[in-house]
């Protein structure tokens, strides 16, 4: 859940800020808005963005008119209907790649093993999209290759959090991180978190591997923490919700 205090902005005369400050505090009411509290009073949206009801009166007239809000027969608001627009333009404007391949590179580079993408295929997890790093020894996947749903971490991740929904991966579904060791290759060990889209929807398993010699037990939660850190820009990229993904890192933190 969104925290209503991480939008709130200090209130400062208009005429020192310019235009800059009345693009912000629009920003700040848009944000007021999350998918567990979709319409808000006046008086609600002053709290959790911390500006004046009079100040929110003038802006949202703006917004009313652009259609990124809609004022409710009660007098509540709601978003409008423009966000979605955008969201669309969104959607096809950028490949999935474009978010995933990047964050592989930045994974592979602080770790030194093999990162890549899983995702769920005719029953098979499918390797989409993986990074190698620059060593002889190192675990060594291919692109569409295909591998049993049952083995290895990204396929728990994908049972976990598919429509599959294996109770035996109950804790898992909980720590929102699985490990492996050896379960497709002996001389392997893999950690793998998910990547989720909009309305909570799974997109694939964000996954790391090396061998068993050097990808240690004792590293397993610190890899974790890698791989959630990197699936939660993911899934913010993808218009999803991190809160989740973010709570677990900090539960591996503490």
């Amino acid at each position: 859940m969104t925290n209503p205090s991480d939008n709130k902005l200090t209130e400062q005369p208009e005429s020192a800020e310019g235009g800059v400050a009345a693009v912000d505090r629009a920003f700040a009411i848009l944000a007021a808005f999350n998918v567990e509290q979709d319409c808000l009073s006046l008086a609600e949206i002053a709290r959790r963005t911390g500006l004046y009801k009079s100040t929110i009166l003038r802006l949202i007239v703006s917004l009313e008119k652009a259609g990124f809000v809609r004022k409710l027969v009660d007098g509540r608001y709601s978003v409008g209907p423009e966000p979605l627009r955008l969201s669309q333009l969104y959607q096809t404007s950028f490949r999935l790649r474009d978010v995933i391949h990047p964050l592989l590179e930045s994974i592979t580079e602080e770790s030194g093993e093999t990162s890549s993408f899983y995702v769920l295929e005719n029953g098979s997890r499918v390797v989409l999209f993986r990074v190698e790093p620059k060593r002889a020894v190192r675990v060594s996947v291919v692109e569409g290759a295909r591998f049993p749903l049952h083995t290895g971490a990204a396929g728990k991740i994908l049972r976990a959090f598919s429509k599959l929904n294996d109770p035996a991966l109950v804790e898992i579904r909980e720590r929102f991180w699985a490990c492996s060791f050896g379960e497709r290759d002996p001389e392997t060990t893999a950690v793998s978190v998910p990547v989720f889209s909009m309305g909570y929807e799974l997109k694939g398993a964000l996954t790391l591997s090396g061998p068993s010699d050097r990808l240690l037990k004792d590293h397993i939660r610190d890899t974790a923490a890698i791989l959630l850190r990197n699936a939660a820009i993911a899934t913010s990229a993808l218009g999803g919700n991190s809160h989740e993904l973010r709570a677990a890192l900090e539960r591996l933190d503490s």
